[in-house]
């Protein structure tokens, strides 16, 4: 019996004193407090977000959608939070335990406010997308980026100085560091401004047709902090450093209002005066009663020069599309015209050609 008597008297003792002198009751009342509100995390996912998810799926904004499912993740990590902490609080520990409990509940409230903030930042990116015509999409996305990550930094600055860790020092740890770096990545840094500058000035964006001189053509995929995607007319993809585009000339053909066409017609030198002004005003007047050409823009018709194997008539106009495709099928029904007209006037155009005169002795 007295064996007994020890193994109970061992239990209790043991029952009493616990785990870091706290008692086994109050470790499973403890278990239990964070047990239920992890049953209620789960109802949270399964009741609470489903509702709000059919009711944002409901209404013709998508910012609260956006909203939601931002705040999917730090809904669920609440319960945890909230069960952490109330169930540490039931429990009795001694002062150096309790103050590590402490940091940790701390830590736990850090991580869900900066975690807040951090997915708050979509939705706004959501709302700064109507400002497109001050901001660029791609410049939006840098910003959106940016903040994510400087949120993501000051979060883990803030749980390190709650466990005592300085950020001090290691910032200027990181300066040094960052003097180096910049010394060596001179080009980087470089190509990261340019990139910013694109954006900010609207140089152009996805989706537009570009023209770099001496650089490249081509159609923009994608911006990048470093360097811009172009897809070629072959279809092989460039990517080209940002420095680029602002130290070159950079063509925005999507931004064409109208497009050109300006044409050196050359005649044979036996077509006569009347020929010549025949043909000047029925090619003007084709132009100028045709619904294709923008007239307000600038239209010119005229004699221009008398070249060595050749009368040349300059012809300028502007078509009305801003279309590359119907722009090369105006371009095409004007040269055809012109065709009918140089014959229909009994002349001819002239090619280069060179006359050799023997002299006989």
């Amino acid at each position: 019996m007295e064996v007994f008597v020890n193994l109970k008297n061992l239990f209790l003792s043991v029952w009493d004193k616990g785990i870091l002198g706290i008692d086994i009751g109050q470790i499973l009342i403890g278990l239990g407090i964070f047990l239920i509100f992890l049953i209620f995390r789960g109802l949270i996912s399964k009741l609470i977000i489903k509702k709000l998810e059919l009711i944002s799926k409901r209404t013709t904004n998508k910012l609260d959608d956006t909203f939601v499912k931002a705040m999917v993740g730090p809904a669920r990590f609440l319960p945890v939070v909230l069960g952490f902490f109330f169930a540490s609080y039931y429990m009795t520990f001694n002062e150096e335990t309790r103050s590590f409990v402490d940091t940790i509940n701390r830590t736990l409230i850090t991580i869900l406010l900066f975690w807040i903030i951090h997915q708050i930042i979509e939705p706004i990116s959501y709302i700064l997308s109507g400002l497109d015509k001050i901001l660029t999409r791609e410049l939006i996305g840098w910003i959106i980026k940016s903040l994510k990550i400087l949120i993501f930094i000051l979060g883990a600055a803030a749980v390190l100085e709650l466990w005592g860790i300085k950020i001090g020092p290691i910032i200027a740890g990181l300066g040094l560091f960052g003097v180096a770096v910049a010394l060596g990545a001179q080009d980087l840094f470089k190509n990261l401004i340019s990139g910013i500058l694109v954006l900010v000035e609207k140089r152009f964006k996805m989706g537009d047709w570009i023209l770099v001189e001496g650089t490249i053509e081509g159609i923009v995929e994608k911006i990048g902090f470093r360097s811009t995607t172009i897809r070629k007319f072959d279809k092989s993809l460039a990517i080209i450093p940002n420095f680029q585009f602002a130290e070159n000339a950079v063509i925005n053909v999507s931004q064409t209002t109208n497009w050109l066409i300006s044409w050196i017609i050359t005649l044979q030198y036996d077509t006569t005066v009347d020929q010549l002004k025949n043909i000047r005003d029925q090619i003007e007047k084709h132009i100028a009663e045709n619904d294709d050409y923008d007239k307000k823009v600038g239209l010119a018709v005229r004699v221009d020069k008398f070249s060595d194997s050749s009368i040349d008539m300059y012809v300028r106009c502007f078509t009305k599309t801003n279309s590359w495709s119907e722009w090369l099928k105006v371009k095409e029904k004007l040269a055809i015209e012109i065709k009918q007209i140089v014959e229909k006037n009994k002349a001819s155009f002239a090619f280069p050609s060179q006359s050799i005169y023997v002299e006989k002795k």
